[in-house]
């Protein structure tokens, strides 16, 4: 039996061993995303991510490319002294800057592990705001906080909002991974940590304008970066995967969170239990669709005093209609009704070339209260939204995110100083004010509140 001699036998060794670290390599650095995700981390290097503090993205996100590409090029040194890359996962020592997304995201499911160390504070930032937390929760020093409580929750959501702290402890003990699976539409928010929900749709309060009035605190922006938040001790990541969750979807999503109790107020076929503006409109598989140049309220024939809409919207360029909100049955709902709630293109300048005042802009009590603006899907795409009235308040959430929240009944001063006599009226229909654009509407359904 021939055999090699030493040398060859040695160099054989050496190459199968080459090729055995080159498979194992390529095995931890090629972690396949689920079906519909893509990799965020490469398993390789940094290479997708800079480096940001916690500080507001809307600042960063309104510079110009070049202001842009100096900061972030002036983050990457800070990056490379505390992060790294050992085996296929991310790896940071506890300081400096956060390692921060290239792009930017809206509505998305994000999926990863971290594996920490006793003592440590980290997070996950949510379209660069904090922050989904991550702590030891054996921590005595952060007992006073809430540690006890466990991870994976909104803890800088304002004392007292719903999400501030998990539903349950899912913490593993240090030494293991933890599995985090973060779904966001709009504002809302779903945590699970290690399989078990903590956060369930609860609304994410922007942390950049907690200091402001309560009035004036906007969302969180519609788009931002993910953020890998660190610091205190050592922290890993891995299998950090993201997938972009579509409008259709989104829309499913919220209205499954809505819950039950909703009675639909348009069969889907003809404009049986409606009243008024019938001729302006086209009623047709699901759809009604406002015609071209026709204007007027259509209303349902039923009164309702406090209660929850839901419905999905379309618009054109430049397109404008709006709820009629407890409409007496004739005269301008903007003025006799509780409210005109507006729907109106937030390009509404850009695609008409006419100018717009605050009062008028898309979810705002038309006149009376502005609504935040910024959050609506491209023209031709549909939008969902939710409008809860009690009492003398009016609420409206668009696409997941909060943009109105008015008290009616201290409103004093008019846009043009003209009165709207009607906004203290405590029952009326339900309806939509035409204004001559084909808007489209479809899942209208209401839920009374006792």
């Amino acid at each position: 039996m021939r055999t090699q001699p030493p040398l060859r036998r040695f160099k054989s060794v050496i190459t199968a061993t080459a090729m055995l670290a080159v498979l194992l390599s390529s095995a931890v650095f090629s972690a396949e995303p689920p079906p519909g995700f893509t990799a965020l981390f490469n398993g390789r290097d940094l290479d997708g991510w800079w480096g940001a503090k916690t500080e507001d993205p809307r600042k960063y996100m309104a510079m110009s490319a070049d202001e842009f590409a100096k900061k972030r090029d002036a983050s990457l040194d800070d990056i490379r002294a505390h992060w790294s890359v050992e085996n296929g996962e991310l790896v940071n020592d506890g300081k400096g800057l956060f390692l921060t997304t290239d792009k930017y995201y809206g509505d998305f499911e994000l999926l990863l592990e971290y594996k920490a160390l006793p003592l440590g504070d980290s997070g996950v930032y949510l379209r660069g705001c904090p922050q989904v937390q991550i702590w030891d929760y054996t921590n005595p020093k952060e007992l006073k906080n809430g540690a006890d409580k466990g991870s994976g929750a909104l803890w800088n959501n304002f004392k007292g909002s719903p999400g501030r702290f998990p539903l349950v402890l899912a913490d593993k003990p240090f030494g293991e991974w933890n599995h985090l699976r973060v779904i966001m539409v709009g504002s809302r928010v779903w945590v699970w940590l290690n399989h078990q929900l903590t956060v369930d749709g609860a609304i994410m309060d922007n942390y950049y304008d907690r200091k402001l009035p309560k009035a004036e605190r906007a969302p969180i922006p519609p788009r931002g970066p993910i953020q890998l938040q660190t610091h205190g001790s050592e922290i890993r990541w891995r299998d950090v995967f993201i997938r972009e969750i579509p409008g259709d979807e989104a829309i499913s999503i919220l209205r499954k969170r809505s819950g039950v109790g909703f009675t639909p107020i348009f069969n889907g076929k003809n404009l049986d239990g409606w009243a008024g503006a019938i001729d302006a409109v086209r009623a047709k598989d699901g759809v009604i669709t406002w015609q071209p140049k026709k204007g007027g309220t259509l209303y349902t024939k039923a009164e309702y005093s406090d209660f929850v809409a839901q419905l999905d919207f379309k618009l054109p360029p430049g397109g404008n209609n709006g709820l009629a909100i407890r409409y007496p049955g004739k005269g301008n709902p903007a003025y006799v009704g509780m409210c005109e709630n507006q729907i109106l293109d937030d390009n509404y300048e850009k695609n008409t070339g006419k100018k717009l005042k605050k009062l008028q802009v898309h979810g705002s009590a038309y006149g009376m209260v502005a609504a935040h603006r910024g959050y609506q899907r491209p023209v031709g795409e549909w939008n969902y939204q939710e409008v809860t009235v009690v009492g003398s308040t009016i609420m409206v959430e668009l696409n997941g995110t909060p943009i109105l929240n008015a008290d009616l009944s201290t409103v004093t001063e008019f846009m043009d100083n003209k009165q709207h006599p009607g906004k203290d009226v405590e029952k009326g229909h339900f309806g939509f004010a035409g204004h001559n654009d084909p808007v489209a509407l479809r899942e209208i359904a209401i839920k009374r509140l006792k």
